[in-house]
């Protein structure tokens, strides 16, 4: 899954006045991301901010992940699949685990190897707000956890390397294939 991630770097953002573009939505660009945050996020015509989570069809919550396995039989993300997937900038993504047994869980941090930066496969859509006002939302697809991340969890977000990002929010017959495709080997430090 991916329940939050990490924004350490400044150039994710670099150009965005994410308060403006947030419309009052309490967000963040830099640090741990939290679902419903304001955040960065590459699209085909460059770098937005989106609010992370489409809006729940049946309560107040948000939907912040879709399988990758079955996203596009799914009418909330068969469309934005299609016609509008973006790329979410980060430093890696959190995950907890329960260690010995302890009720307390363990956070961890799983990064790429040999980068600072980490891309996450997502898609976004256009909303309305309760007073009519329009807003973009991105969802991150997920996949089975490659073997350092199923240590931890048995899913982890769906990984493009930089000079995937066009294809990726280009090219369908790409993300075909990144969706099958198994992830990168990670990193795993404790948070």
């Amino acid at each position: 899954m991916c329940g939050r991630y990490l924004i350490e770097d400044d150039s994710f953002s670099k150009g965005l006045d994410i308060t403006a573009l947030s419309k009052g939505i309490a967000g963040a660009t830099k640090g741990e991301i939290f679902p419903t945050n304001i955040a960065p996020i590459i699209l085909e015509s460059g770098v937005e901010a989106a609010k992370w989570g489409f809006p729940h069809w049946k309560s107040s919550s948000a939907v912040i992940n879709a399988r990758s396995e079955t996203a596009l039989e799914k009418n909330m993300f068969r469309k934005p699949l299609l016609e509008r997937r973006c790329a979410i900038p980060s430093n890696g993504f959190y995950e907890w685990k329960r260690v010995n047994g302890q009720k307390k869980k363990d956070k961890f941090l799983l990064r790429m190897k040999d980068s600072k930066k980490l891309f996450m496969a997502g898609m976004m859509s256009i909303f309305k707000d309760a007073f009519g006002d329009e807003y973009s939302a991105f969802v991150i697809l997920t996949t089975a956890a490659v073997a350092t991340a199923a240590e931890i969890h048995d899913r982890m977000p769906v990984i493009l390397l930089p000079e995937e990002l066009d294809r990726w929010v280009c090219d369908t017959a790409f993300m075909e294939h990144a969706l099958r495709r198994p992830g990168p080997d990670l990193l795993v430090v404790p948070a």
